[in-house]
């Protein structure tokens, strides 16, 4: 399995600000609000972006993350995360904009770890687990021990994963001061049905939907595209609906970092 971890710490770094438009509602934000499912969501400080590192590479990931953003980390163990044998060095990264699961294999990572965006802390797992497939999505991973607690792999549609997971023991992490944007990139053939997958379990509502958006903001200058933010109790979404012609490292990157935003808004409390 090709590991892009680098390239996404990369990207992460190199986007600082997050910008969100304006437009017609979707079709999906109607079914939204119709939506009676409860969700399991803990919260966003236990939402932890998976980064995958080159071998080696984590301490160096570590350091510059720790100097850009601040935080502090957990010692490394090296253990399997997975339900079939593997093994990886794991470290998780605690910040102020957000919290980081990170990964080192040792051994080639089991398909289809890797390509999961997110790990999501459920008040309830065997229920987040259900909701997650009535609300359309697909169980890619079915509920595996892990040695602090269990684990699944869920798929929208539009091929976005999602790991659910929940400990053994209840973790209690700092609430952030900013939240980050998870990225998600689709198509036009596979959006709307990704928002009613999605909006209906995260409990989330569409906030601005930007049919025009300037292309320059993922790389396409003179073009545009579609851009839709979302809120929900488990953090903030883009999706940038494209017609895939994207450059080079734009896609990869699982969150964009609202530095510029925050400082902008404490700026005008404080004014």
């Amino acid at each position: 399995m090709k590991r892009k971890g680098m390239a996404w710490m990369l990207a992460a770094l190199m986007v600082a600000l997050s910008v969100v438009g304006s437009g017609a509602p979707s079709s999906a934000q109607s079914d939204e609000a119709a939506a009676t499912t409860s969700t399991t969501v803990v919260g966003p400080q236990y939402d932890t972006t998976h980064v995958y590192v080159t071998p080696g590479a984590v301490d160096a990931f570590v350091a510059s993350w720790g100097a850009t953003f601040g935080g502090t980390h957990t010692a490394k163990v090296v253990t399997n995360v997975t339900p079939t044998p593997s093994k990886t060095e794991s470290e998780l990264v605690f910040s102020p904009v957000g919290n980081l699961s990170v990964f080192d294999f040792r051994t080639p990572a089991p398909y289809p770890f890797g390509a999961e965006r997110t790990g999501w802390l459920m008040s309830d797992f065997d229920k987040g687990v259900r909701l997650a497939r009535q609300s359309g999505a697909h169980l890619v991973v079915a509920p595996f021990d892990d040695p602090i607690g269990r684990d699944a792999i869920v798929q929208f549609p539009g091929g976005i994963n999602a790991q659910l997971y929940r400990h053994t023991k209840t973790p209690s992490y700092a609430p952030l001061e900013t939240v980050p944007d998870n990225r998600v990139y689709l198509t036009p053939d596979s959006a709307e049905e990704f928002l009613r997958s999605y909006l209906r379990f995260t409990g989330g509502r569409i906030v601005s939907d930007h049919r025009a958006a300037d292309g320059g903001d993922i790389g396409l200058p003179r073009e545009t595209y579609r851009r839709i933010a979302l809120r929900s109790p488990f953090g903030n979404t883009v999706v940038s609906v494209t017609d895939g012609h994207l450059p080079r490292c734009t896609g990869y990157e699982p969150i964009r970092r609202a530095i510029a935003r925050a400082a902008q808004e404490q700026r005008e409390a404080t004014a």
